[in-house]
């Protein structure tokens, strides 16, 4: 992988409209995430009494929004960005420069990885500035905040990386998006299971791992989310991905 494979790959971007939809996917994770929590019964009176945990209220919500939209649309990211090279004979135009298919995979999941991690991080930062100007008046939970975005982060790549590697794999894009529609309703059943359940249905199982706060009838309470696992998630995707991607290239010589 060269920089300029990842800088043609940010060109690529701009003509197949990537752009707008991260935008969709920021917007509605902050919407969602507001939406649900200043629609819970009492919040006005919770924002004034910090012994009624009102951050963690927000952060329950983000961490129910970002599962229910990341997945589809990380799949529409993933199938745009390599269906140019099935469509247009890329994968033989790249190998003619001397860029073979894993290393374009490689290439890609830079370049869209990095709009991914701006764009979580950019929710976070949104769903915080939103719960001031809401008028919370409890310190803000800096540290659970940051903990909690970034295992989010990771979980968000292991998911496009996975995404990649299907579009490669599968022209058809609708069996990558067919996957990320699947993926909602498997995070929806994985917040009623146990952790050690979830844990079996990588990656999308693992959104409920990350989630550090739950939502009760007396509002929300700080939970304990399972880095560790997150963490090892990352470090498997992270090898299955490369392994996957030198598969690729024995395959395509």
């Amino acid at each position: 992988m060269t920089g300029r494979a990842v800088a043609n790959e940010f060109a690529k971007m701009r003509r197949l409209r990537v752009a707008p939809v991260i935008a969709v996917l920021v917007l509605g994770v902050t919407a969602l995430s507001c939406l649900t929590t200043f629609t819970y019964p009492g919040f006005a009176d919770m924002a004034q009494d910090p012994a009624r945990r009102p951050w963690s209220l927000l952060l329950a919500s983000l961490g129910l929004a970002v599962p229910l939209l990341s997945p589809v649309l990380l799949a529409v990211v993933a199938s745009r960005q390599v269906d140019i090279e099935h469509q247009g004979g890329g994968w033989l135009l790249a190998r003619t420069s001397g860029l073979s298919p894993g290393r374009l995979c490689r290439a890609k999941l830079a370049a869209t990885g990095s709009l991914v991690v701006a764009a979580t991080l950019l929710q976070s930062l949104l769903v915080a500035v939103a719960g001031v100007l809401a008028g919370i008046m409890a310190p803000f939970p800096a540290a659970l905040w940051l903990g909690s975005t970034a295992l989010v982060t990771v979980v968000n790549l292991a998911l496009l990386a996975f995404h990649l590697i299907l579009a490669a794999r599968v022209p058809n894009q609708l069996v990558g998006i067919g996957a990320g529609v699947m993926g909602v309703f498997v995070v929806l059943a994985a917040t009623e299971m146990p952790a050690w359940l979830a844990r079996l249905v990588p990656p999308w199982g693992y959104y409920a791992l990350a989630n550090p706060a739950e939502v009760g009838t007396d509002g929300a309470a700080p939970g304990e989310p399972a880095a560790l696992s997150v963490v090892l998630l990352g470090a498997a995707a992270c090898a299955v991905f490369l392994a996957a991607t030198a598969r690729l290239d024995r395959q395509e010589a």
